[in-house]
């Protein structure tokens, strides 16, 4: 489960405008910040996760945040300023479940690197769609996991926001913010639908004829679609949303956004739902949790800026800055996760929020001065950065940021302890979690 945010830049505080996601997966599923440049696919034929599908020769530079075993992403930017992030939609259609087609972050990975503008990935995935579908598991360790997808799409002055069903969609153009998340979101609102998408409801009888043509009316799934909440979740991106006379939103406000749970104060990760933007897994009614946060910043006359945490929770997290033209994320400085503990990032990270899981009061605050001192002094530096052509001074700057988070990574360890992590799966986190709470509750 996730969600994502757009906000126009005539909202915001330096005119550029704002695209944010966290993704929602399972606990162990380890992501990955990769780049890959501008370059030549002479065979015009690419492998996605499950299929081979075709490509032109020439592809864009795009970074991403991608499951560390998928070849998509779940959301990412390329080097012309376009952005997307993408959601796992339940719909009434039922998908032949066979893994021949793509999945939503093959679709978002794909339009990425072959567009220009968010139109032209708009088009783009719309082509792919009706090419090859979109059967494909978007699971991890559940092979049962298959949906239709949505997407927000953007660049420095335009955005959609388009919605699936099996191989029927439908979009409309966005000039405000908009927040998406695990449902169906379009109804009579659309501005192109699918050119069989209503005859189809119709003879299914899920419209009747004698009323407005409603996507979302036709073709969401009730169940899932409750018991994912993303109802919920969209309505408090929505809540911190800035107001339609302000132009004080800021990435830090978008950090915000997705660092934010129901309960403000005092809150728990055991009292964690799926009506949480920042995600906690919980077990069997809260599987997921937040594994990677992205704030892209779109400028229209400059290179954008793409926030990425790399690590689970965002509000355990430090959002870092990346750039296109750099190699910051080189093995050296930043090192990838794998299906186990190694010494990438993440999985450095997780020490953090495995530890908070038992002690999160205590584990935030001292993450929250770090949090905010480099924030703070990064957003400053980025905006003066955001001037300059010299690709060197800002991987430079980057680097210098991840260095910073692991420094204090390492010093988190000599005063915490080393942390042991176990791949444990949810079901054992559930009861360990809650051994624990019970623990520290009859030690007060």
């Amino acid at each position: 489960m996730c969600d994502t945010f757009f906000s126009p830049s005539h909202r915001n505080v330096h005119g550029n405008a704002i695209l944010a996601k966290n993704s929602d997966r399972e606990p162990n599923e380890a992501q990955q910040i990769v780049r890959f440049p501008a370059h030549s696919r002479f065979q015009k034929r690419v492998q996605s996760t499950f299929i081979v599908v075709d490509c032109p020769e020439q592809v864009n530079e795009v970074i991403l945040s991608k499951p560390f075993q998928m070849w998509g992403a779940e959301m990412g930017v390329n080097e012309h300023g376009v952005a997307i992030g993408n959601e796992a939609v339940f719909t009434k259609l039922r998908l032949a479940r066979k893994n021949n087609g793509l999945t939503g972050m093959d679709l978002l990975r794909l339009a990425l690197e072959q567009s220009k503008t968010a139109k032209s990935a708009l088009e783009k995935i719309i082509e792919l769609l009706g090419k090859y579908g979109q059967d494909a598991c978007g699971g991890y360790q559940d092979k049962g996991m298959f949906y239709s997808n949505s997407f927000l799409i953007a660049d420095s002055h335009t955005a959609f926001v388009l919605e699936t069903a099996g191989p029927f969609w439908a979009y409309k153009h966005l000039n405000s913010f908009y927040a998406i998340s695990n449902l169906l979101t379009i109804g009579t609102d659309f501005d192109e639908i699918h050119p069989e998408a209503k005859a189809f409801a119709y003879q299914k009888s899920w419209m009747k004829e004698d009323v407005p043509f409603d996507f979302q009316m036709a073709f969401s799934e009730p169940f899932m679609t409750y018991m994912g909440r993303g109802a919920s979740r969209k309505q408090q991106c929505e809540l911190q949303a800035p107001s339609s006379n302000s132009i004080q939103f800021s990435v830090r406000d978008a950090f915000q956004i997705l660092r934010s749970h129901k309960i403000q104060e005092d809150f728990e990760p055991c009292q964690g739902d799926m009506g949480n933007i920042c995600l906690h897994a919980q077990g069997l009614l809260t599987p997921s949790q937040t594994t990677g946060s992205m704030v892209a910043e779109l400028r229209e006359n400059a290179q954008s800026t793409v926030w990425l945490t790399g690590s689970s929770a965002p509000c355990l997290s430090v959002f870092k800055p990346f750039y296109f033209r750099t190699n910051a994320l080189n093995a050296n400085v930043f090192p990838q996760s794998s299906d186990r503990l190694d010494h990438s990032y993440w999985w450095q990270w997780e020490k953090i929020h495995r530890r908070a899981l038992t002690d999160y009061s205590t584990i935030k605050s001292s993450i929250q001065r770090f949090q905010q001192e480099k924030e703070q002094e990064w957003v400053e530096e980025d905006q003066e950065l955001s001037r300059q052509t010299d690709a060197s001074k800002k991987e430079v700057f980057s680097q210098k940021a991840i260095e910073d988070c692991f420094d204090y990574l390492h010093q988190w360890e000599q005063k915490n302890g080393s942390v042991q992590i176990k791949i444990w799966p949810v079901a054992y986190r559930l009861y360990w979690m809650w051994q624990n709470r019970k623990m520290k509750h009859e030690g007060n």
